[in-house]
């Protein structure tokens, strides 16, 4: 029971997090749907503004760190369809086989213009609209084209001007939650070498695999962050700060990766019965506490020096493991702790260089 009320307790946390790393998309989509209805039918009377809304909201969740591109792809699928479709229908007619062959073509001509996935959707749905319409029915070219103007247009006003996300805020929450469900793990990780526990190794492993969705969310979220400190003139003061988290964001992500592969050497470390040299566990503890301490130095806004000092103790505890004597996955793991731990002082702001000679990489 006690078991069932903590995952319970887990789930409903994670639940909180992402509902308030993601609250501000939902308010920004809401906005941008009712003012693209609004305008598409109070102030440009358009008899059918479904679409302004429909592409407004789109363009706010569906890219979520490419807004801008997001749109320029809208228009350009809508506009694409509308010139393929419009001049095909009026030369073979409409019906279902004209309707096959026009969005084959308006895809294709995606393609030829090196359109992405979002390009070929918008052009392939406008070619169904143009292809199903009857000759004597309105004429829905120029309205979805306006429609999709509208919508794009809005969603990009709505998220760089009247309802920009706090690009430090959000990011501050978004890294936070990975980076402690990741040093929870190698900390679990940790206890699990000293215990001789290869189950529990395991765990920690697929939670850990487990976590790539998430890990991928907040990559987006830092992305969406960058964008919104470049374009919004509410957030230009954050550009600074937002860089240092581009830059940490893409070592991080390797670290993630190599953290991973390590714990995956661990489990194999521990079925094979090898030599865990006390240095070794401590060796990954000590690295997911310098990811808090590098977390919480971002926060403070100082240079992370105590996080890069336990990093390099990390480094160290591994190298005096690997001289204490360990076998063929032990050593793995000692030589991906040194990887990581040069993956951290990057993130932290040194150069490559820097990082792999004070790492021992």
């Amino acid at each position: 029971m006690t078991t069932v009320v903590a995952v319970v307790r887990r789930h409903a946390q994670e639940a909180y997090e992402r509902l308030r790393r993601y609250f501000i998309v939902a308010l920004q989509a809401g906005l941008a749907a009712g003012l693209s209805w609004y305008v598409a039918n109070t102030l440009l009377h358009n008899p059918q503004p479904l679409f302004a809304p429909a592409a407004a909201v789109g363009t706010i969740a569906a890219a979520i760190g490419n807004r801008v591109r997001r749109t320029a792809e809208l228009l350009g699928g809508v506009i694409l369809g509308v010139l393929v479709g419009d001049l095909i229908i009026q030369v073979i007619g409409n019906g279902p086989v004209q309707t096959g062959l026009v969005v084959a073509l308006a895809i294709s001509a995606a393609v030829v213009f090196r359109g992405s996935g979002a390009v070929m959707v918008q052009a392939g749905s406008t070619a169904v609209l143009l292809g199903t319409v009857e000759p004597s029915g309105p004429d829905l070219a120029v309205p979805r084209t306006a429609n999709a103007l509208v919508g794009g247009g809005v969603a990009v006003v709505v998220a760089l001007l009247l309802l920009p996300l706090n690009p430090v805020r959000v990011v501050h929450r978004a890294a936070g939650a990975s980076l402690d469900l990741f040093a929870h793990q190698l900390t679990v990780t940790a206890e699990a070498l000293a215990d001789g526990d290869p189950g529990r190794a395991d765990d920690a492993l697929q939670r850990l695999q487990s976590a790539e969705a998430e890990r991928r969310q907040t990559t987006e979220i830092v992305a969406a962050a960058a964008e919104v400190a470049s374009l919004s003139p509410w957030r230009w003061g954050r550009r600074s700060q937002l860089r240092r988290y581009e830059h940490a964001a893409t070592h991080l992500e390797l670290a993630f990766t190599n953290s991973r592969n390590m714990v995956r050497r661990v489990v194999a470390l521990l079925e094979a019965r090898e030599p865990v040299p006390a240095d070794l566990p401590a060796a990954v503890e000590t690295f997911g506490q310098a990811l808090r301490l590098l977390h919480r130095d971002f926060l403070a806004g100082r240079t992370p020096e105590i996080a890069r000092s336990q990093a390099l103790r990390a480094g160290e505890e591994a190298r005096q493991a690997r001289a204490a004597g360990l076998g063929f996955s032990g050593t793995i793991v000692a030589s991906q702790v040194c990887i990581v731990v040069g993956e951290l002082l990057q993130a932290s702001g040194l150069t490559k260089h820097e990082a792999d000679r004070m790492a021992g990489v």
